[in-house]
């Protein structure tokens, strides 16, 4: 990295700026914490595949379905599967869809955009009539209520975007555990690089949905749409889940006098990188589903290094959900790096000056955050 030629920041978090001026993370460099962001995103990638495979089925095969009852099988249905999801003994898909939720209701970027417009509408309108050609109930109940099946399949577009989005995510984690195991991840910039290099590589990856109906197929996000893996997907989810989040029922009050609610989305804190990781395990918290989820394909030595802690396994949800923010502040630092508007390495001034504005800016949305307490 070259010299940084402008002023000291008198920005709270002016240290975390100069760490990254540095090509150094959110996260301090540590032994310790390498393993934690490794093994968890292990466990995490796992997850994703298995959440990202059941997006897309819903999104191919239940879509215009209004009471799909078997959404979660993936289309393969038995009593066996029956009874162990009726037990629990399952991936919890719920909090797949909880992200889902939380990204449309967001909004934001290219997907948010096309899903308002004329074009999304006349094919939508195709799909529409096509699905329900002999059922006059169902067109009749389009007719009366005109935005309810288009906003169905608005959220369908959601489902298929999102689970493309994890499918990425999901083999970069994976590959970023195998090439740990080769030797080959070393200290948490390591792991922030082979993150932003995994951005780098498929930003420009179309994003499109299409569906079947008679053997016919209708594009519901056709290429002509163009949108991409990184602009249209992977920043408003990181806008939507590490910074806005929702509020978790039961820890805040929803009643308007309250005031424990914002009352504009754009400064909500309730996402990943807000969260106390205390709650977790608490009744009606949607992490808890993804923490319960993750136990499950814990890698050895990270479960090890639990299991020596005062508590051992008594907080297991506690410890997992820490580590699970250590690394997601790390994915952060990849999109900070990513996003910048000039180089890293230059040497120009008023470019450093603009990186620096532009570094501020994302400390200013940190002050509230735990990143002080996973840096402790």
């Amino acid at each position: 990295m070259v010299s940084i030629q402008v002023e000291p920041s008198r920005h709270p978090l002016a240290e975390y700026i100069y760490r990254l001026e540095r090509g150094e993370a959110l996260l301090k460099d540590s032994p310790r914490n390498v393993i934690e962001v490794v093994g968890i995103l292990k466990s995490y990638g796992v997850i994703l595949d298995a959440y990202s495979r059941n997006l897309i089925y819903i999104a191919d095969h239940q879509f215009l379905v209004l009471f799909p009852f078997f959404k979660y099988f993936n289309g393969e249905f038995s009593f066996n599967k029956l009874w162990h999801h009726w037990n629990h003994d399952r991936i919890n898909f719920e909090y797949a869809e909880y992200c889902m939720k939380a990204m449309m209701w967001h909004g934001g970027g290219g997907l948010d955009a096309y899903l308002d417009t004329p074009d999304f509408k006349q094919g939508i309108e195709k799909v529409i009539q096509a699905k329900f050609k002999n059922n006059f109930l169902m067109l009749g109940l389009n007719k009366a209520f005109p935005e309810f099946l288009p906003e169905h399949m608005r959220m369908m577009s959601y489902y298929s975007g999102l689970g493309q989005f994890w499918r990425v995510m999901a083999d970069m984690f994976l590959s970023l555990s195998d090439r740990y195991d080769r030797g080959e991840i070393k200290s948490i910039p390591d792991v922030v690089q082979h993150i932003l290099d995994g951005l780098v590589k498929d930003a420009s990856k179309p994003i499109t949905y299409q569906v079947k109906i008679r053997d016919k197929v209708y594009d519901v996000l056709p290429k002509s749409a163009e949108l991409t893996f990184l602009m249209d997907t992977a920043v408003p989810y990181v806008e939507a889940i590490f910074f806005r989040g929702t509020p978790f029922p039961g820890t805040i009050s929803y009643n308007a006098q309250a005031y424990q609610i914002p009352s504009e989305q754009a400064i909500f804190t309730f996402g990943a990188l807000y969260a106390d990781p205390l709650p977790v395990g608490g009744a009606g918290i949607p992490p808890t589903l993804l923490m319960q989820d993750m136990r499950h394909y814990l890698p050895d030595y990270l479960h090890d290094i639990y299991r020596q802690s005062f508590r051992q396994e008594d907080d297991l949800l506690v410890q997992i959900c820490q580590s699970f923010q250590k690394s997601m502040f790390c994915v952060t630092t990849a999109a900070i790096k990513g996003l910048a508007p000039h180089p890293w390495n230059t040497n120009d001034l008023q470019q450093q000056k603009e990186n620096r504005v532009y570094l501020e800016g994302w400390m200013s949305r940190f002050l509230t955050s735990q990143l002080a307490i996973v840096n402790g």
